[in-house]
């Protein structure tokens, strides 16, 4: 028999979050070939988001309730290891084993991505997808990776949408916790003539390069000190979350040129009027469209 055909043996047990962190290493250093953390209220409304505010990490990289997924060659492996595990960190909670195909994973993954229309004239393909050469439509190549924003997420799609709205010809944007650098890409080929992206995390700073150069594209990008991103523009979008954002409204505020644009989102629909009312001492904004119960805040800075 091939190996490569060999299932492989998934276990799946539930744990809360001060045990999972503590188990899912373990589990890693006892010889398990992968594992994973997964909210166990994901899509209740009980899901929790994991994100930290700026410059800090997540206070846990765990959530409340979580699935503990582990990967292992065989159910004598898995159960091996999980009999070297302490018992007081697992509990009373229940081992499931399943057999799992040996399938090409890589392929796998790649089939749950298929290209995203933002609007008529902009899509987001991933870059195993062969791009469409259909009139005037814009293809932005992205691969989903470690850095937030791959254009599926209502909060990107809002900004994304905006920018595919507004004239940007010759327009210089920063792109203020730019992620995987998707809105900044994006609004160079819409054609914007700058793009700069600003990141707390060096990851993301790496990735917004990485996509540029898959795109064509030149966007110079730092983290908050970046010297190129210490002026004021004519477009600025930041895609976090509320808290975050108002932390940073002086900062984001201050970038925005007299007349310039404010684009916000990653804002929940029942958060939109706290936001607003933050910004308001600087600039006006008003909730530009909503989606999934996400709103993206648009404003213009006044002229004085």
């Amino acid at each position: 028999m091939n190996p490569q055909a060999t299932p492989l043996i998934q276990a799946k047990l539930t744990l809360p979050f001060e045990q999972a962190d503590e188990v899912s290493d373990l589990l890693m250093e006892l010889g398990a070939l992968a594992v994973s953390l997964e909210d166990a209220n994901a899509d209740s409304e009980d899901e929790q988001p994991l994100f930290g505010e700026p410059g800090m990490e997540p206070e846990s990289a765990a959530w409340n309730l979580n699935h503990v997924v582990a990967l292992f060659r065989n159910k004598a492996e898995g159960e091996q290891i999980f009999g070297e595990v302490p018992a007081e960190l697992l509990g009373d909670a229940q081992v499931d084993y399943t057999e799992v195909p040996q399938e090409d994973w890589v392929r796998l993954t790649q089939s749950q991505f298929d290209p995203i229309p933002i609007s008529a004239r902009l899509w987001i393909v991933p870059s195993w997808h062969e791009p469409q050469d259909i009139d005037d439509r814009i293809n932005l190549v992205l691969d989903p990776g470690l850095a937030f924003g791959t254009g599926s997420h209502p909060t990107t799609a809002l900004c994304l949408r905006w920018l595919s709205e507004f004239p940007l010809k010759g327009q210089s944007v920063l792109d203020y916790g730019c992620g995987s650098g998707i809105l900044g890409i994006a609004a160079l080929k819409l054609g914007a003539a700058e793009a700069i992206g600003v990141d707390i995390d060096p990851q993301a700073v790496d990735s917004t390069a990485y996509n540029a150069l898959n795109n064509g594209v030149e966007m110079p990008c730092g983290l908050p000190d970046f010297p190129l991103a210490k002026r004021q523009f004519p477009v600025v979008v930041a895609n976090i979350l509320s808290n975050p954002l108002k932390v940073l409204a002086p900062s984001l505020c201050n970038h925005v040129e007299a007349g310039g644009q404010l684009v916000l989102s990653g804002v929940l629909a029942r958060q939109a009027e706290e936001v607003i009312a933050h910004y308001r001492q600087w600039i006006n904004l008003a909730v530009w469209a909503e989606r999934d119960g996400w709103v993206c805040l648009h404003g213009q800075k006044a002229t004085d």
